[in-house]
C-alpha cells in the first residue's frame, strides 16, 4: 500500500528537488554492465565496466572499473532512464573534476532490481 501511495504522489517535475531525490533513490544499488561518456563532439567513449550506482549522504556516485567515474550532489542531478529501461543518462557537474558538467550513459547489468 505504501509503495502504491508513493507511486501516485511521485513528483513529475524533473527540476524539483523531490524528483531528483526520488530518481537517486530509484538508481541506488543498480549493478552496471558498462558506463559511457558523451563527449561534446557527439562521440561516446567507454569509461568503465562492471560497477554500480550508490547514494551516499547527499551525493550520487557512479563506480565502474573499481574507480569513481562520476560524483555529484543529488540536487544538481539531471537523470532519466532510457526508453528501453536498459540504462540511465546522467548529466551533472562532477565534484571530482572541479564542477565540470559531464554526461554519462550507464547501462544496467540487469533491467530490474533483483530485490523487486
Amino acid at each position: 500500500m505504501l509503495k502504491l501511495l508513493q507511486k501516485l504522489t511521485k513528483s513529475k517535475n524533473p527540476d524539483s528537488k523531490r524528483y531528483k531525490r526520488d530518481m537517486a533513490k530509484h538508481l541506488d544499488g543498480r549493478a552496471l554492465k558498462c558506463v559511457l561518456e558523451k563527449k561534446s563532439d557527439g562521440i561516446e567513449e567507454v569509461i568503465g565496466h562492471d560497477g554500480s550506482i550508490i547514494v551516499k549522504d547527499d551525493e550520487l556516485l557512479v563506480y565502474a572499473s573499481m574507480d569513481v567515474v562520476l560524483r555529484t550532489k543529488i540536487v544538481n542531478l539531471s537523470a532519466w532512464e532510457l526508453l528501453s529501461l536498459e540504462g540511465v543518462v546522467i548529466t551533472a557537474p562532477d565534484i571530482e573534476l572541479g564542477g565540470e558538467v559531464r554526461s554519462i550513459v550507464a547501462y544496467y547489468k540487469y533491467w530490474r532490481k533483483l530485490d523487486d
